[in-house]
């Protein structure tokens, strides 16, 4: 298919995902009195708890020449097998509940391999669960839907192999229907086989996605079945289309289909009666095994449109009967909205200029590891959100369908990534080992899960890949590119390029949508050459720091600020491949067409401790032979010593979910109409009386008076391409440094930072006080020690006891420093800079009071109440 790239791409948007519990039937009145039995017929419920598991394979006899068991089974060759037997004794396995990452539970080690976070998640793992299906369920289809499995899987049921997916980041279905036994007693078995050298970060081991176990029909809605797009939006009406493809496993039939649409709130739930409906005017016929697609197209009037200030949805209720029966309910979630990537104004969202402020984002949850959990995930994105964060990437590999549904409701941009590479390694065992079988399927099954929700602008098809380089490699692009808009012409396609040359040697053609890594020198080349290709940069800055950290002198190098294993939290380094902000806020600016920037990153992420790792990839970064030769070099030295870091210094937020400086310095540019100003460093430096300490204030306001101890530092204005503020003169006396800024001659925000005294009490705060008796909802409760005077002690390093009450229990416990190598399901944690977190995971089905408690030696103990509600 010819690419959708010009200078202008226009999109016109709407959001499905498949209803995430037992479908609610609403239909039109024709078919009312029929629609709960409809929707008796398709469920869809959690499969996640009541497995057990065992790491490594368990023996027992089978092996791979049981041909019972190796029936299609794409494991090596001698593996025992005998956990896929129906009659295998799990009884001494572990009992857990889904998701679930077996490498978050450590040990950490010095002596694992590369640079993954020093956690073994690694190896053969075995989860097996018992189910019954009712009597009831003969005669309809049932299918396993796994979210996620980390990696290679394989699954038995009944002892039968019925099929598995290699892609630790793939969301796959299988059809049990023939293997199961209704009215009886079922057994499923996953093996999961994750080699070693297949990430480059920390990945995750387990099923660590959501898993279901979903009924329907013989004649029913196909998995990702339904369609929904908007081709024509003005403030009059939106021309709704909906392409629905139906599956039929009984005898030949005919088929109807009807859609009805409603208003969501700010809940997901529906609001009102139907606004539009639609039926299909004659039954198709629909043979036995055969799929059809049937089109509607419904118009509603005065549309609410989705945007990240006003995330409206609607939801589509798709009705599907055959002969006057109700054989299928699907409710449908979406959005209205339209978008455009313009070459010269960058990225049109409903027809106005929106630039986009994005981060990237890995998938792992910190303390929490891979294991996927909404409130996780909602707080990373609200603390984003109040940073001025407005979008997504989801680097580099397909996201949890939580994150998107997520996205869809708190109104952001995402760029959805499929891959890191394709036929060209980065690791010896990462996807270059798959991609020949199977990155069609791969790539299909991500746009066909995700192409409906609003939140999705852009679809990635690779970050920073070796075959960048090549002269052939950019047909290898376009043929990816071809894949995506086989399955969905109304987002353009683009990749993530770190190297000058893709944007002059083929690759700039064969994307709609140009993605540059690192380059905003390079913005203005690109345009010039190319003035109708649309250009965003898909990764930008890699500053990294710790937060608290100050190292001096301080120094303008961005190699330098480097001392301890930790990184200077002025905000000034970088590794040489990067920057500081302000070299790309300097490249925005200047050239106004660029869509945005996804800055590197987000949050810190297990794994890849830039400046500290010993990721030989970084090599790929480098094109000129002397600064390879130098970097070998330099690696080379580093693997000579234990690297004591576990995780990445990248992050605007650190990996307990603290804010570091950096915030601060984003916040600032992204959301100027905000009264805000940040100072630092901390005043807290009895070494450094007489001795100069720089101090940088970041602030929306367009120029500040700097004070220490009530005199006058002067008073300075940002120029054009000011993005801090600077007094690098300042001489340390202990007191009190307080910045007062202004916005147009008018006083706009102040800050200030005071010389703590010993440390003498601990403050918890938790970020929120109720929660959900679920099992699954979290509360994140924040220690802090202060002095006397309520100070923050901005160099404690305390240790901390924490101890709870009620039904709940301490599942993870974190500080933020990279160096900690401490078991994150300690109770017990060092204060890393004067903060440390608890995370406290309520009980299903248990509510009441629980009390956090915390403790340490000569600060007494302090405790917060959370509320656990059914």
């Amino acid at each position: 298919m010819p690419p959708l790239r010009r200078s202008l791409v226009p999109i016109a948007l709407a959001c499905l995902t498949l209803c995430g519990a037992a479908a609610i039937a609403t239909a039109p009145a024709a078919v009312a009195a029929d629609a709960a039995a409809g929707a008796s017929v398709r469920e869809r419920s959690a499969f996640n708890a009541g497995w057990r598991f065992a790491k490594g394979d368990q023996a027992g006899g089978a092996s791979m020449n049981d041909a019972a068991l190796r029936s299609g089974a794409d494991v090596p060759a001698g593996a025992d097998l005998s956990a896929a037997r129906v009659d295998y004794d799990d009884g001494a396995w572990r009992k857990l509940d889904l998701p679930h990452d077996w490498g978050i539970e450590g040990p950490f080690r010095q002596e694992y391999p590369g640079d993954t976070g020093k956690l073994p998640w690694w190896g053969v793992g075995w989860y097996r669960k018992q189910f019954t299906l009712s009597a009831g369920d003969a005669g309809k289809r049932i299918y396993l839907d796994l979210d996620g499995a980390m990696s290679h899987a394989t699954v038995w049921v009944n002892g039968r192999h019925v099929g598995g997916w290699p892609y630790g980041y793939a969301s796959w279905r299988l059809d049990l229907t023939d293997v199961v036994k209704p009215g009886a007693a079922n057994v499923v078995a996953i093996r999961l086989d994750n080699p070693k050298d297949s990430s480059r970060w920390y990945p995750g081991g387990g099923i660590y996605r959501n898993v279901w176990l979903v009924k329907t029909a013989p004649l029913h809605v196909a998995q990702y079945g339904t369609f929904v797009s908007t081709p024509s939006v003005t403030p009059a009406a939106a021309t709704v289309d909906v392409q629905v493809t139906l599956e039929n496993h009984g005898a030949d039939d005919e088929v109807q289909v009807a859609t009805d649409v409603y208003l969501l709130d700010a809940a997901g739930r529906r609001s009102g009666a139907a606004l539009a409906h639609r039926d299909v005017s004659a039954p198709a016929k629909i043979g036995v095994g055969r799929q059809v697609q049937l089109t509607q197209a419904l118009t509603l009037a005065q549309p609410r449109l989705w945007s990240p200030s006003s995330p409206q949805r609607y939801v589509a209720v798709t009705t599907v009967t055959s002969r006057g029966r109700v054989t299928d309910v699907v409710e449908t979630p979406f959005g209205v909205r339209t978008i455009a990537f313009d070459a010269a104004r960058g990225f049109l969202l409903n027809g106005q200029r929106l630039p986009i402020q994005g981060v990237c984002q890995h998938h792992d949850l910190g303390a929490l590891g891979a294991a996927v959990n909404v409130r996780a995930l909602e707080r990373q994105l609200e603390i984003l959100r109040e940073m001025g964060v407005n979008a997504i990437r989801t680097s580099h590999n397909p996201p949890a369908p939580e994150l998107l549904d997520l996205a869809d409701r708190m109104g952001f941009l995402v760029l959805d990534e499929a891959f890191d590479t394709w036929r060209e390694q980065k690791t010896p065992n990462d996807y270059h080992t798959l991609f020949d079988a199977w990155h069609e399927k791969d790539l299909r099954a991500m746009i066909r899960r995700d192409r409906n929700h609003p939140s999705i602008v852009a679809w990635s098809i690779g970050n920073e890949i070796p075959e960048q380089g090549r002269s052939e490699g950019w047909k290898l692009a376009a043929r990816l590119a071809e894949i995506a808009h086989g399955e969905d012409r109304t987002r353009p396609v683009t990749a993530a390029y770190n190297h000058v040359a893709s944007g002059y040697n083929g690759f700039q053609n064969a994307v709609d949508l140009f993605g540059y890594n690192y380059k905003p020198g390079e913005y203005a080349k690109f345009h010039a050459s190319a003035p109708h290709i649309p250009l965003v940069g898909t990764e930008t800055a890699s500053t990294v720091s710790s937060r608290g950290e100050y190292f001096f002198p301080v120094s303008d190098d961005q190699s330098k600020g480097q001392a301890n294993f930790q990184v200077s939290s002025y905000d000034l380094s970088a590794p040489r491949w990067a920057m500081p902000p302000d070299v790309e806020f300097r490249g925005q600016d200047d050239n106004p067409f660029v869509a945005g920037e996804f800055v590197w990153t987000g949050f810190d992420y297990l794994g890849e401790p830039t400046p500290y790792n010993s990721d030989a990839t970084n090599l790929l970064n480098f094109t000129d032979p002397a600064q390879q030769g130098r970097m070998a070099r330099e690696l080379a030295d580093l693997k000579k010593i234990a690297v004591p870091s576990r995780s990445s210094y990248f992050g605007i937020v650190d990996l307990a979910g603290f804010r570091k400086d950096r915030f601060y310095l984003y916040q600032a540019r992204w959301r100027p109409d905000l009264p805000m100003a940040h100072l630092l460093p901390h005043w807290t430096w009895p070494e450094r009386v007489g001795q100069v300490t720089p101090v940088h204030l970041y602030t929306s306001g367009d120029e500040a008076e700097l004070f220490l101890n009530g005199k006058s530092l002067g008073r300075k204005r940002r120029g054009p391409r000011d993005y801090r503020l600077r007094w690098d003169d300042v001489v340390y006396q202990p007191g009190t440094l307080r910045a007062v800024s202004y916005k147009n001659g008018k006083p706009w925000a102040e800050d200030s930072v005071a010389t703590a005294g010993a440390p003498a009490r601990l403050t918890l705060a938790a970020d929120r006080a109720a929660l959900h008796a679920d099992g699954a909802d979290l509360a994140f409760v924040t220690v802090r020690i202060v002095d006397r005077q309520g100070r923050p002690a901005p160099r404690a390093s305390n240790r901390i006891r924490f101890s709870l009450s009620g039904p709940g229990r301490i599942v993870a416990t974190d500080n933020g420093d990279a160096t900690s190598f401490e078991s994150f399901q300690s109770p017990q944690r060092n204060a890393y800079n004067g903060m440390a977190l608890a995370i406290v995971r309520t009980r299903a089905g248990e509510d009441g009071r629980m009390v956090l408690t915390a403790s340490a030696e000569g600060l007494g103990s302090a405790q917060v109440v959370l509320d656990s509600q059914l």
